[in-house]
């Protein structure tokens, strides 16, 4: 995942949705404590602001440091640059040792780690008994029943320009590894589907589609998925570039305790 945001950091920064305040409420009664999160994958820290009104301090870390400098700031929360070559060891003792953390938040990013390597390190740092981890991430956005079969064939030429990684979540996290027990928001198999409305203008939405992974890796191979040609059939359909429209992204998440 290393590098792997950093181009469109800015736009990634700009235009990816903040998720519900209600999630943080719905996560942070599931901890007995509430010292300590880490939300891992960061980027600009928009999971961890929202984390950081539940609980004493966050450790927000990334391996970007192209995300992280454009980070929000706040009292609350400690950004750390965590690079591929930090050891196990040594990434524990950042966050706050063994059996230190309430709470381990993934947004939209855990698709991209090596997962065993990662689980381990949660079972490691949750609290047990009390800890919770909760990932999530969202795979398609609902606009206008005249927008949404445009934004179906702009996806279809995205195919051949996505990570393999990212097929867990065109499937809602249904085949992604979970080895957790359940805390009744989804279980392994089963995520939780959750939407995140959001209103925004037609320049945000394609700064969203900009921020995309395979529009760049596209771009890098000189093909622009978001011709001119494209952009102004999106604004035809979104009904002109002033406008203001209410959209959904579908979410879903899973979230779960250390089996003891």
């Amino acid at each position: 995942m290393a590098g792997r945001f950093d181009k469109q950091a800015g736009f990634y920064a700009d235009a990816r949705p903040t998720y519900p305040t209600e999630w943080y409420s719905m996560l942070a009664a599931l901890t007995p404590h509430h010292s300590l999160a880490w939300d891992v994958g960061t980027g600009n820290g928009q999971a961890a602001i929202g984390v950081a009104e539940h609980y004493e301090q966050v450790v927000g870390t990334d391996v970007s440091e192209a995300q992280l400098k454009l980070a929000m700031p706040h009292p609350r929360i400690r950004y750390l640059h965590t690079p591929l070559s930090i050891t196990d060891d040594e990434l524990v003792a950042l966050i706050g040792g063994e059996n230190s953390v309430d709470l381990v938040t993934v947004a939209t990013a855990v698709h991209w780690f090596e997962l065993p390597k990662f689980y381990s390190l949660v079972t490691r740092l949750l609290k047990k008994p009390g800890g919770v981890i909760a990932v999530w991430a969202y795979n398609d956005i609902v606009v206008s029943p005249t927008f949404d079969p445009i934004m179906k064939r702009f996806r279809d030429t995205l195919l051949p320009y996505w990570d393999p990684k990212i097929k867990c979540v065109f499937d809602d996290y249904k085949i992604l590894p979970f080895p957790f027990e359940s805390v009744g928001i989804g279980c392994e198999g089963k995520p939780q589907q959750l939407d995140i409305p959001k209103d925004v203008s037609l320049e945000k939405f394609l700064n969203i589609l900009r921020s995309w992974s395979p529009v760049n890796t596209a771009k890098d191979q000189g093909v622009d998925l978001l011709s001119e040609s494209v952009v102004k059939e999106f604004e035809s359909a979104w009904g002109g570039p002033t406008l203001v429209r209410s959209i959904i992204y579908k979410g879903f998440m899973l979230a779960g305790k250390v089996r003891l």
